[in-house]
């Protein structure tokens, strides 16, 4: 099974558009739901449901919030929860560098090796 993701309202627009574009030039696909798509994950979602959600979905989540959501990941793994992963952008990540990071690893890793990890990305 691929891996799957879940994109924070604070990354839609350019980036959902860059994998839109990847996901129509015949490579594999990426599967990426946003924030805001799905009646039970409204847009402004706390970070808390935020991460109930992508647990519940087993959808790694990508977000640029480097301030808030390592606390909130700690205190969601710290009662019991899991992650299926966190993935964050670092600022002035170009939008090819990042698609290409979750393509790799939607389509070279497993599952399994993101589980409650938080991971800084390119």
């Amino acid at each position: 099974m691929s891996v799957v993701f879940l994109l924070d309202e604070n990354l839609l627009g350019r980036l959902f558009n860059a994998i839109e574009r990847h996901n129509r030039e015949g490579l594999p696909p990426l599967d990426v739901v946003c924030v805001g798509q799905s009646d039970d994950l409204p847009l402004s979602s706390s970070d808390p449901m935020i991460l109930l959600w992508a647990e519940r979905e087993n959808r790694i989540l990508v977000s640029a919030d480097c301030n808030t959501l390592p606390n909130h990941l700690a205190n969601h793994l710290a009662a019991g929860h899991h992650s299926p992963g966190v993935f964050l952008v670092r600022p002035g990540t170009s939008l090819n560098a990042l698609v290409e990071h979750l393509a790799l690893v939607a389509h070279a890793s497993d599952e399994y090796e993101w589980r409650d990890h938080i991971e800084f990305v390119p």
